[in-house]
């Protein structure tokens, strides 16, 4: 009998509970998140010769004890956070709201459901995410700071910079600029600020870009053979792809990526809608990659595009279908280089 072993786990503590194959509760254990977290678990597990462990959100807030058990040689799987919700309020028969229950709504989930990813320990591709998240940060940080002064910079003179900023506009704009209020002097001087601000975010996003077209480099993916995808494109989609051998065909993974429309259906009328759902991350990586391809007027995306706009299709539908159609190439790729690896 295998017993199946739910996790819930929080930042301060994690708590365990084990039930056997008839949904019956045979222990719990709560242990604090320190250093020997993992073995105290594993030692309360221990007379449970057949067991597998269920983790809520193994990729978000269980991810450190997931890889720990992994690594400590054990079975696991996630759970997600949704699932274990319906499981605790249909299916346990507890819909309080606190540790135990939630460790033993998640157990009953992993008992129930056969279609759960186990969980592997991280490899290359959690770099390249690591590495991506950080460059969208830097870059977002940078575009916040970059708004703001284009608002002091239109409050000191009438129609500011009118086009994109960069480090040398400023400062051209601010030499022919001579302050005369107390007001007019605040104003520049919190320019001057965030404009070494900027300085320092361009030089992070220029460090940030060089490491990640190396982690690309050292993936040997084939991915930066598709037209319009650099490495920093392929970064993203590499990295929150994971492994994609999770992925039974090209039809799951573009609904996890989100280009896979969505059914709306009642009675006899049958509609298909743009998915707002997926890794949105994923789907911005692959948007990218088709703006690029439309940019290129000899590339197969922008003769597709071009065939799909001829046969009635709206601009943003014939790009919802190319974006189908590189999310197919993109699953090929990352599929041939996971086989090559494995050899």
């Amino acid at each position: 009998m295998t017993v199946i072993i739910g996790v819930d786990p929080h930042k301060a503590s994690h708590t365990a509970v084990a039930i056997s194959g008839g949904e019956e509760e045979l222990d719990c254990k709560k242990v604090r998140a320190t250093c020997v977290q993992v073995d105290q678990l594993v030692a309360w597990a221990e007379p449970f010769q057949t067991r597998m462990w269920a983790i809520e959100s193994a990729g978000g807030l269980g991810y450190l004890l997931a890889q720990q058990l992994v690594a400590a040689g054990e079975t696991v799987v996630d759970v997600p956070a949704t699932l274990a919700s319906r499981a605790r309020l249909l299916s346990t028969g507890r819909s309080n709201k606190n540790d135990p229950n939630d460790a033993l709504s998640i157990a009953v989930a992993a008992l129930r459901s056969s279609s759960l990813r186990q969980v592997e320990p991280v490899g290359h591709s959690e770099v390249l995410r690591l590495l991506a998240k950080r460059n969208t940060d830097i870059g977002n940080q940078r575009s916040r700071l970059v708004c703001r002064m284009h608002a002091l910079i239109a409050e000191l003179a009438a129609g500011g910079i009118a086009k994109e900023i960069n480090a040398s506009d400023v400062d051209r704009f601010l030499e022919d600029l001579t302050p005369v209020t107390p007001v007019e002097q605040v104003r520049y001087d919190l320019t001057l600020e965030l404009l070494d601000d900027v300085r320092r975010l361009d030089s992070q996003l220029k460090a940030s870009h060089k490491r990640i077209r190396q982690a690309v480099r050292a993936s040997g993916t084939s991915l930066t053979e598709l037209i319009g995808v650099g490495p920093i494109i392929a970064g993203m989609l590499i990295g929150y792809t994971g492994d994609v051998t999770r992925f039974a065909n090209r039809d799951q993974y573009a609904a996890y990526n989100g280009t896979a429309p969505v059914e709306f259906s009642s009675g006899g009328r049958v509609v298909h809608r743009l998915s707002e759902r997926g890794n949105r991350k994923l789907n911005h990586a692959i948007h990218m990659a088709v703006i690029c391809q439309l940019r290129q007027p000899h590339s197969d995306g922008r003769i597709y595009f071009e065939r799909r706009v001829a046969e009635g299709k709206t601009n943003k539908e014939a790009i919802r279908s190319l974006k189908r159609q590189v999310s197919n190439a993109v699953y090929r790729h990352l599929v041939a280089d996971a086989r090559r690896t494995r050899r």
